[in-house]
């Protein structure tokens, strides 16, 4: 397997690949929005990020930056060896449902309890998520959360060859 090279960084980026593992969870501060069927069902300044390695940041928002009625539970779960079991979440906005499109971890492994009931939107299965007023591109390979910004350089894991990263 070929190492990745990492981009180098311009002026006010990041390099995913300069975040830690385990990951670290940190406040974001910016205004972070999700859309779904021309709604936003979801916008706060109180985000929380999480940032590991080779993955650009994933946002975790507040349950009540939801509208009422934009999230509803849904079948699955699954496991994260640093954050533990994640349950998952429809998001709706109307009749417009993006099914099993958010996750949350009830119970986080010790280290991340601040993220207790706090809500991940994968951006590529709702119509559109911003940071800031900036689109959001969704992490490549449809399995990891992260929110690609111009503020991240990578490569990022998740798309094909990226497995053993």
């Amino acid at each position: 397997m070929a190492r990745p090279v990492p981009a180098p960084p311009g002026p006010g980026q990041e390099s995913v690949w300069d975040y830690p593992r385990p990951p670290r969870v940190e406040p974001s501060g910016a205004v972070v929005a999700v859309e779904l069927g021309g709604r936003v069902v979801a916008t706060t300044d109180r985000a929380l990020r999480v940032l590991e390695t080779s993955h650009p940041p994933t946002y975790y928002l507040p349950r009540d930056a939801f509208v009422p009625g934009a999230l509803r539970e849904a079948a699955g779960a699954t496991w994260c060896e640093w954050k533990g079991h994640a349950s998952y979440l429809d998001v709706v906005a109307g009749d417009r449902v993006a099914p099993s499109a958010a996750w949350t971890y009830l119970a986080p492994s010790p280290g991340f309890e601040v993220l207790a009931g706090a809500v991940a939107v994968m951006p590529g299965l709702v119509d559109r998520c911003t940071v800031d007023g900036e689109v959001v591109a969704p992490q490549p390979g449809g399995f990891y959360g992260g929110w690609i910004t111009s503020a991240v350089v990578g490569p990022f894991k998740g798309g094909p060859g990226t497995a053993g990263w």
